[in-house]
């Protein structure tokens, strides 16, 4: 059984239930060791100093590929089909989020 990932897109999901999706298509493939690039400041900043004391996160692996393209295409549709650039919902800042309201507003 191989133990090595590819190239994956995977969800960190954080305390609060707010989730950040990501890419991990470095030189070897995935390393259980990234945790992504996602604004560490934002994210401490929902949580008080007591609950930063003991944080637990999971990272779920969503995809994985061979094809560092494909791989980055479905990042973006994982974003949105999870609501992960919804600032309620997520801390994915890319793509832009777009409320129904906005986009009923723009028609």
């Amino acid at each position: 059984m191989a133990r090595k990932f590819s190239y994956v897109v995977y969800k960190i999901t954080f305390p609060n239930g707010k989730i950040y999706i990501g890419k991990d298509i470095g030189k070897d493939g995935h390393t259980i060791r990234y945790f992504g690039s996602w604004n560490f400041a934002r994210v401490e900043a929902d949580f008080t100093k007591d609950e930063l004391r003991d944080f637990t996160i999971r990272r779920e692996i969503l995809f994985e590929g061979p094809d560092k393209v494909e791989v980055g295409r479905r990042e973006m549709a994982l974003i949105v089909e999870h609501g992960a650039n919804d600032p309620e919902r997520g801390y994915n800042t890319v793509p832009k989020f777009r409320s129904t309201n906005e986009t009923s507003e723009q028609i």
